[in-house]
């Protein structure tokens, strides 16, 4: 059983100097038994239990150019021309299954209708050419002008329109950032690519971070090419530098590794410094959830997301080990965990270890280990609620192992729904040790 927590009611079971947020809007606090809790406009405590997604498209990340299969069977049951019917059925099946939160890529016809809610805003995308797309990264050029003033101008689009809205939770700043840092130690892969600082190294001239990258890493080095270049292990020439990247070979030298380290928290303040701004000069009520990591991305990104700026941590998960990794997220910056995007219809959940498990089918494992992961998951102090992945089954899915809590005809994913809602239900309780 896990160790048992008084159930937070009021204010009063909330440290003062945690509380983040307005009032009248949700927030976020630590109890004085530890825990972290989301706070409604009512100043009520409550577990996010959420799922992404939740559109007629069936879609993450917006509707296609074509109409797909989920799309098709929801205009043949509910009607092409009848958007109510759709969002009511859907409504209906989500109370059911004890959510409380729509989350990412849910269209807005669903807000209102007594769920909390995120918004995502997408600042990586809010100057498409100060875009950085070379080797393993995927960012904005936060050195681009450009793009701090195109921050400003994505967030003045968007938060206004929810700006009053008491249900909605906050926004996520991106989503799919990649930042390309090392791996070291002995879970590092055999094969690394070039980290952060060496691709802005290898940028064309044309990118801001270009410039800054090179000035950051000579300035420690008398600014001189040749002392850089002796102390990394490389060739003194730009050229040649840019040459490595291309052919994906990394730099891993001590030295350069550790100016590395420091570019990226440079380069990882910036973003979160900017994109928090850009966000709290338009709605400075509703709290900002970070950008969602895929992975832990170690403690010269993670940093730069924390408080004030950053008012949750955000991740994405689906391994059994989800319990460990809300652990290394939260313990760098003691702050509250959101796990944005979960669900256990992987290999990691259905793969065969012990004598027992090796005697259940692929779908009784599943369930086996999901029970166990999410539900000792709930039981870390940091975690404020997690997210299902998709409301539907992506195009390529197979039952039972589909993403979906809905199949591609719109019927009913029971072999996860049952299970997610038993997982729903107990979640606050399992928090307090009752369960």
């Amino acid at each position: 059983m896990a160790k048992a927590h008084p159930a937070p009611r009021t204010l009063s079971d909330f440290k003062s100097e945690t509380l983040r947020g307005t009032a009248g809007f949700v927030r976020v606090g630590q109890t004085r038994a530890g825990q972290w809790w989301f706070i409604d406009a009512h100043d009520r405590p409550f577990f996010s239990r959420g799922v992404a997604a939740v559109n007629r498209f069936g879609r993450a990340g917006g509707r296609g150019t074509q109409p797909g299969a989920y799309e098709r069977a929801v205009d043949r049951i509910h009607g092409a021309n009848d958007p109510q019917s759709f969002v009511t059925a859907a409504t209906k099946r989500l109370r059911a299954w004890h959510c409380n939160t729509l989350a990412a890529w849910t269209a807005p016809e669903f807000f209102d209708r007594g769920f909390f809610y995120t918004e995502t805003i997408g600042f990586r995308q809010a100057v498409p050419e100060a875009m950085i797309k070379l080797g393993g990264a995927l960012l904005p050029d936060v050195f681009d002008p450009r793009w701090v003033a195109g921050c400003d101008l994505l967030a003045a689009a968007i938060c206004p329109l929810r700006r009053e809205r008491p249900d909605l939770i906050g926004y996520f700043t991106d989503h799919g950032l990649q930042w390309a840092q090392p791996r070291t130690g002995p879970d590092a892969p055999r094969k690394q690519r070039p980290s952060l600082l060496q691709i802005c190294l290898s940028l064309e001239p044309s990118f801001p971070a270009y410039h800054a990258a090179w000035e950051f890493a000579l300035a420690p080095h008398a600014g001189e090419l040749a002392t850089l270049a002796a102390a990394w292990g490389i060739e003194p020439n730009k050229q040649a530098l840019r040459q490595l990247t291309l052919a994906d070979t990394p730099l891993l030298s001590a030295a350069y590794l550790g100016d590395h380290e420091r570019f990226t928290r440079e380069f990882a303040r910036r973003y979160v410094e900017v994109c928090a701004a850009a966000v709290r000069r338009h709605d400075p009520d509703h709290l900002v959830l970070g950008c969602p990591f895929d992975a832990p991305p170690g403690a010269a990104v993670l940093g730069a997301f924390a408080a004030p700026a950053v008012d949750v941590l955000s991740l994405h998960c689906a391994t059994e080990t989800v319990f460990e990794t809300i652990d290394d997220f939260a313990r760098l910056n003691a702050m509250p965990v959101l796990l944005a995007e979960f669900s256990w219809t992987g290999k990691a959940f259905t793969k065969k270890q012990t004598q027992e498990r090796r005697q259940l089918t692929s779908v009784e494992r599943m369930l086996s280990s999901a029970r166990a992961a999410l539900t000792r998951a709930c039981t870390h102090p940091a975690l404020v609620g997690y997210v299902w992945s998709r409301w539907a089954d992506a195009p390529d899915d197979t039952p039972p192992f589909g993403q979906g809590l809905v199949h591609l005809d719109d019927h009913e994913a029971r072999e996860h729904t049952e299970l997610l809602t038993e997982i729903n239900t107990h979640a606050e309780a399992v928090r307090r040790g009752a369960v």
